[in-house]
């Protein structure tokens, strides 16, 4: 199983979870249950043809991913599809009750028609797994990134309404209703929605999309969010 840190979380685990399901094991080396339950478990994922992936993590040596998932007992065991955590478990567990919960994430084969659709990455193939699976959030979102790039933003944004509201569809959305004018000056264009925004409903959502497209790393954001709570308030 692939050892995983702090820092390949991200890569490893969440983004290959939209792949295929990827079961974490925490442990430690001071663990003795880990040492029986990591072996057993490893067998067991590749008994699976590469239907599931595994990786562990040291919790000792990564903080962050035992922040992440609230650790305060291991070995512990979770599984992730989708950027999601779905099913997991705690404790030492017998044979049988693990090879069950790896089973368990096995895709059927209309998941697995709709992943590789997906991996494909193309138009056709996104629209032709969301035949199969209408709400599939990996398939939406590449989909509407795609609509955003051909600036086709209304598309995207109705494509969008169709899964629940993460930090990733919210930036395609202010992307999908933003225009490459107002990207040109964006603080002229603050300047200007401010002064709009406490009585236009459109106003204040084009500048809150303004403020998503710069996101929170640029230095002006904290600023223009600042003076519209005062506008506002």
């Amino acid at each position: 199983m692939l050892d995983v840190t702090d820092a390949t979380f991200q890569t490893d685990v969440v983004d290959r979870s939209n792949e295929v399901p990827v079961v974490i094991d925490l442990w430690a080396p001071w663990c003795g249950p880990c040492r029986t339950l990591g072996p057993m478990l490893e067998k067991i994922i590749d008994d699976q043809g590469g239907a599931v992936a595994g990786v562990k993590a040291n919790v000792d040596e990564n903080p962050g991913i035992s922040q992440a998932f609230q650790i305060q007992s291991i070995p512990a065991v979770y599984a992730l599809k989708d950027g999601k955590v779905v099913d997991g478990f705690l404790g030492a567990q017998g044979e049988a009750a693990v090879r069950d919960f790896v089973q368990r994430l096995v895709p059927t084969p209309e998941e697995d028609a709709v992943s590789r659709l997906v991996a494909a990455g193309d138009e056709a193939s996104l629209r032709q797994a969301l035949e199969l699976d209408p709400d599939h959030e990996g398939a939406v979102l590449a989909l509407a990134e795609l609509l955003v790039e051909a600036e086709r933003g209304d598309e995207a944004v109705e494509l969008l309404a169709r899964i629940p509201e993460t930090p990733t569809s919210r930036h395609l959305a202010a992307l999908a209703r933003t225009s490459d004018e107002e990207l040109g000056d964006i603080d002229t264009e603050l300047e200007e929605l401010l002064g709009q925004a406490k009585d236009d409903d459109d106003a204040r959502q084009k500048f809150l999309d303004l403020l998503e497209v710069l996101g929170p790393e640029d230095p002006r954001t904290a600023e223009w969010r600042r003076r519209l709570s005062s506008a506002l308030f």
